[in-house]
């Protein structure tokens, strides 16, 4: 029997609290075999390059060519999860997404660990390893997640969340600086995101002290992605700014 949760609740040193729902073993499988159908597509082309080696030596050739399929899979998933914010192609279609467990931004060191350790959960067939793993742990990890302090979530609703209950439509002055604005949209980590839309949605229910501490640290990490002029921000308190940056996000709406 599983003690995999559905759920995870991560409280940040100012006491405010989020979730995540937790991508099932059996969803994260799935998503592994979309991954593995289109690594097989590119390591036929890899094969070939390697059979072209084979009037030189044989051995050599086929060595070559069960190192180099490995060297795909695994650079396939660091490449994809690193530049698609913790996705790959099977976990962009089945809308599940690597974060850190603390809550944190994803690391590119984490990316690559949890990745490299894929030989260690793939052991000794068909993710034995890996499968129990997640099975039994209380957060779904495989064991290339404990090591790298991650965990695999399902995305919330592709929609966004209702913009009109937490960022009202105003005048956006960062909208005023759209290469800017580009820039902000496309550099923001899916989990900053969403932890600006749950301290939004729920920023009523926080202690003044924590609320004013949180929305620092969020407007901090956003003006750190791309610095608008002081005209653009003057008068904006951060949890202004950071309403302004939702408004960014998605779409400008």
């Amino acid at each position: 029997m599983s003690s995999c949760s559905s759920s995870l609740t991560i409280e940040t040193p100012e006491g405010v609290r989020f979730s995540y729902d937790l991508a099932s073993p059996v969803t994260r499988a799935l998503a592994w075999m979309i991954d593995i159908a289109a690594i097989t597509v590119i390591t036929k082309g890899v094969n070939q390059v390697a059979q072209s080696l084979a009037h030189v030596d044989p051995d050599w050739a086929a060595a070559i060519g069960v190192i180099l399929y490995f060297v795909v899979s695994l650079g396939f998933a660091i490449l994809l999860e690193w530049r698609w914010h913790g996705q790959t192609l099977g976990k962009r279609v089945l809308r599940l997404r690597v974060v850190d467990a603390q809550g944190l931004r994803l690391q590119l060191s984490q990316v690559i660990l949890r990745n490299l350790l894929r030989l260690i959960d793939m052991l000794p067939l068909v993710y034995l390893v890996g499968g129990v793993s997640s099975f039994c742990s209380r957060n779904c990890q495989r064991l290339g997640d404990l090591a790298a302090g991650t965990i695999v979530v399902r995305t919330r609703d592709a929609e966004g969340p209702n913009l009109e209950q937490i960022a009202p439509a105003k005048y956006n002055s960062l909208l005023a600086y759209p290469h800017l604005a580009a820039r902000l949209r496309s550099v923001a980590s899916p989990e900053a995101v969403n932890i600006a839309v749950q301290a939004l949605t729920r920023r009523d229910e926080y202690a003044p002290t924590a609320r004013i501490a949180l929305f620092q640290e969020l407007a901090a990490y956003f003006q750190s992605l791309a610095a608008f002029p002081a005209a653009a921000i003057e008068g904006l308190t951060d949890e202004q700014y950071v309403r302004s940056v939702l408004r960014i996000v998605y779409g400008g709406r």
